[in-house]
């Protein structure tokens, strides 16, 4: 397929600033892929599509403050420094998005607040990249522990470009977060409540875990109409041999088995054993999903609406069926459904 296809008028207004006030109180469309039926639903309603049997699997990664500001030297220029990934441990090494870019140098060095915390750029990557070195020497507690208060909630600025607010440090972040590591949340998964996770439990439908760390690779547009040219940015990813157990018993019986979200999608689909099950594993993957795809393991998918030519509409596209989607981002619109990140919900099945 080509990126044309995925293009469409997507009004700014309809692009969610806040969540809304209860998580698991946003709108849920349902589509039927077999009938084509499209539904308008609340997210609590979703255990009636499921029974006892069937299992979520929900990503649990945990979204770090990854935004600083930091100052230049001798200049005093505020800088912000985007943490993407650590690339050596030991010696304080990660790799930033750093903005304004033209401003830092290889040898600068950014200070950060009143904390003693300092960094020095050693090398550039990519126009906006650097790598940078934090020089430190107290415990590694400490070291995450300062650098972790001086960072806040890393919300896309890109799609909502508003400052970031203290409700943004608990609701850009799903309630199950446990293994930290992304820069962005897994958004299908921040409709689900205490209360809705413990009906799915008391219903018998299992939740087994996936971890993928979302990069901002995620947000990345497609610069090129032939989608079998676009390459996706590497992110790291780990499925438990339990979750694997749990999902290939629900497969054997028949159950559903649905993806909370993308990420989670992809983190199966990168986990395929030769006889057609989910397999423990752990890793990096770049796997780009776009119609047509025949998915492996999952046969429900929980999302959110995405912006117009990104790769998570592609995934979702593929899932649906593209004409379906089409149709029911149309009527997305038309009913004011909220995108992006803090928006309403869609379940396919």
């Amino acid at each position: 397929m080509k990126l044309s296809e995925f293009k469409f008028e997507l009004p700014e207004n309809l692009l969610a600033q806040h969540p809304a006030k209860n998580r698991d109180e946003s709108r849920l469309m349902v589509l039927h892929r077999a009938s084509g039926k499209i539904e308008h639903r609340t997210f609590k309603d979703i255990l009636e599509y499921f029974d006892e049997g069937d299992v979520f699997v929900v990503n649990d990664t945990k979204v770090f403050p990854a935004r600083l500001f930091g100052n230049k030297e001798k200049t005093g220029a505020q800088i912000e420094v985007f943490l993407l990934r650590e690339l050596n441990k030991e010696i304080h090494l990660w790799d930033v998005l750093v903005d304004p870019a033209r401003k830092i140098r290889v040898g600068n060095k950014l200070y950060f607040g009143e904390s003693d915390m300092v960094a020095e750029v050693i090398d550039n990557t990519t126009s906006r990249g650097r790598t940078i070195k934090f020089l430190y020497d107290g415990p590694d507690e400490d070291f995450y522990k300062a650098l972790y208060s001086l960072g806040e909630t890393p919300i896309p600025k890109d799609f909502i470009p508003r400052d970031t607010e203290a409700a943004d440090k608990e609701r850009y972040q799903t309630i199950y977060a446990k293994n930290i590591g992304a820069v962005a949340a897994p958004s299908a998964g921040l409709h689900f409540t205490k209360e809705v996770m413990k009906r799915l439990e008391i219903k018998g439908i299992d939740v087994a875990s996936v971890t993928l760390h979302v990069g901002l690779g995620t947000f990345r547009t497609v610069d090129v109409e032939d989608l079998t040219k676009h390459k996706m940015d590497s992110e790291n990813f780990m499925v438990p041999a339990e979750t694997a157990t749990i999902v290939n018993k629900a497969l054997d019986a028949k159950k559903r088995v649905c993806a909370i979200g993308t990420t989670s999608m992809r983190a199966m689909e990168s986990s395929v054993s030769a006889h057609v099950r989910l397999k423990a594993n752990e890793g990096w993957t770049d796997r780009f999903i776009f119609p047509p795809y025949d998915f492996k393991i999952a046969n429900a998918l929980l999302t959110n609406f995405h912006t117009p030519e990104s790769t998570l509409m592609m995934m979702a596209s593929a899932f649906a069926g593209h004409e379906l989607l089409i149709e029911a981002y149309q009527l997305a619109i038309k009913e004011k459904y909220k995108f992006f990140s803090y928006g309403d919900a869609m379940l396919i099945i």
